[in-house]
């Protein structure tokens, strides 16, 4: 029998280790799309540069599954560079993904694009499903993350690609304890006193565990039924407010300095990120996959911080 192969583009980055992982135990040829240099393990690593055709599209041909996660992060200043650099690529990745799975003589049987949670109206009351109310560019605070939604999920599904099955998936913040992580950094915020409300705390927070991720995209590739937008969010969003007072709790923090907007504000330019990132509110929910049954293993954000924080302190005990 011969062995399935999988493609992650741009997998180098977090959610390309962990999925890595999970497909390598389950016995699969692993590749791996990067910029950067190859890294030891058992995955394979082809060099492409995100944009442009070359000796990598020959890796498609004949694959199982291809799951695009490239992208620039976020978590920067938006000057116009780093817009540019934000939007191209995920525009151009996916793009140049679909013309390469058109050229196959055998192609993937499923193509997996990474979207965001972020393309959904801001919403303090109602939830959002997959038929949930698309933002508008209108809104200034939204303007730019909900431009490179719409750019990213209109690119996928301009890819003629009538033998692949296509799903874009729309994910939220990840939890998971490798260093690096968003999990990590509010955990670090909250250690040093820091973790009280932002601005209110009011806003929604979408969310899912490391393990619900990974399961989530082995979900996906197994049902042939799903194409087209799946939120791969946890069932339980939580407000700010809940979000910040768990973390303390679990994390041992016997208190958290609350921050106003202002506050927000010239925090984000020293860190050099954005107050977008911390503002919104989003109470995106799963729709589609807990109508077909898909079963999460940590439905609640308290049980996953404590599962995540668990982990890292039994990691820090091995040293």
């Amino acid at each position: 029998m011969k062995t399935p192969k999988i493609i992650l583009a741009g997998g180098s980055g977090y959610l390309g280790r962990v999925l890595a992982k999970a497909f390598l135990a389950k016995g699969w040829e692993v590749v791996v799309l990067t910029r950067g240099q190859a890294k030891a393990g058992k995955a394979r690593f082809v060099q492409w540069d995100g944009k442009t055709m070359g000796d990598w599209a020959q890796e498609l041909n004949g694959a199982e599954a291809v799951i695009n996660l490239t992208g620039r992060s976020v978590n920067c200043r938006y000057t116009e560079e780093n817009r540019r650099l934000i939007l191209e690529s995920r525009v151009f990745s996916t793009r140049v993904i679909g013309q390469a799975i058109g050229l196959c003589r055998q192609p993937p049987k499923v193509w997996l694009n990474a979207s965001t949670a972020t393309i959904y109206k801001n919403s303090f009351d109602k939830t959002m499903d997959e038929n949930g109310e698309i933002a508008g560019t209108h809104d200034a605070k939204d303007e730019f993350s909900v431009e490179v939604a719409q750019a990213w999920e209109k690119a996928f599904g301009e890819a003629v690609t009538p033998q692949t099955r296509k799903v874009a998936f729309r994910l939220a913040m990840v939890f998971g304890p490798e260093p690096g992580t968003v999990f990590r950094v509010l955990r670090k915020l909250v250690k040093l006193g820091l973790g009280g409300t932002l601005a209110g705390g009011k806003q929604y927070v979408s969310w899912i565990h490391q393990e619900d991720f990974v399961r989530g995209i082995e979900w996906l590739l197994a049902h042939e039924e799903f194409n087209g937008a799946v939120n791969l969010v946890a069932p339980g969003p939580v407000t700010n407010q809940e979000m910040m007072a768990t973390l303390r709790r679990e994390c041992g923090a016997p208190f958290g300095l609350p921050a106003n907007r202002w506050m927000l504000e010239i925090g984000a330019f020293f860190m050099r990120t954005e107050t977008e990132l911390m503002l919104k509110s989003r109470k995106v929910v799963p729709g589609r996959l807990l109508k077909a049954g898909f079963e999460f293993q940590f439905q609640e954000f308290a049980g996953a911080v404590r599962d995540v924080e668990n982990r890292i302190k039994e990691k820090s005990a091995e040293v």
